[in-house]
């Protein structure tokens, strides 16, 4: 009678000595170590990435398109992979199959954003009279910077991807160390709830968002502005 082939976790315990429980290759303990902190160093920088586009929003007064709000969701895809990998990893349940799954969902999500941001340039600079949407950000408009982050996930991504025979994400033991990469997974978990409660302002009762919104629908539909 067949029988399930064993999932391969990558131990944590000694970063040093890490290796695949089925007799895989090692890991590189160092470049794993490394692994880890990139892939805490993306969930940080898209969580900085995404507060920004908020704060443009909040105190800039422009509200966002759907699509802008289709590259935001698109950032918030791309990071739960790294997410899951530093969840797993930190609970010392880190499978290569989980690792490598991450890193792809990563790599989709941004090829989705990519698409996505690329035809708001494109409906942009058909026109030589179209300033573009929203205020530019050191010259470059929002969408623009959207593509540029997704260009350097897939790269980032890809490059794991690459690496991983020998190479995946072990978590640190410094308790320290645990507690800073649990808290930027906590800022993540926020910012995706920030983001949900804006959404939902926008749009109010409809199901889609208007291609250019000038208030938050859900407060005119209860009557509080």
């Amino acid at each position: 009678m067949a029988t399930a082939a064993p999932t391969s976790t990558l131990t944590t315990e000694d970063p040093a000595t890490a290796t695949a429980m089925d007799g895989e290759r090692p890991l590189n303990p160092g470049l794993s170590r490394l692994a880890f902190w990139g892939l805490v160093a993306f969930i940080f920088a898209y969580c900085a990435v995404l507060l920004a586009a908020m704060s443009v929003q909040l105190f800039g007064h422009e509200s966002p398109c759907p699509l802008c709000m289709l590259q935001r969701y698109a950032m918030i895809l791309a990071t739960i992979g790294p997410m899951w990998i530093v969840a797993d990893a930190l609970r010392g349940q880190l499978s290569r199959l989980r690792y490598v799954a991450g890193l792809g969902l990563s790599i989709i999500a941004s090829v989705a954003g990519g698409i996505e941001s690329t035809r708001q340039i494109l409906l942009h600079i058909a026109s030589k009279t179209d300033p573009g949407y929203g205020s530019a950000v050191v010259g470059l408009h929002l969408y623009t910077w959207a593509l540029i982050t997704f260009v350097v996930v897939i790269v980032f991504c890809g490059a794991l991807l690459l690496l991983s025979p020998t190479v995946a994400a072990v978590a640190p033991q410094s308790h320290g160390a645990r507690l800073v990469a649990r808290g930027v997974l906590w800022l993540f978990l926020g910012v995706i709830l920030v983001n949900v409660v804006l959404i939902v302002l926008l749009e109010g009762f409809s199901w889609v968002l208007p291609d250019n919104p000038t208030s938050y629908r859900l407060l005119h539909e209860l009557g509080l502005r």
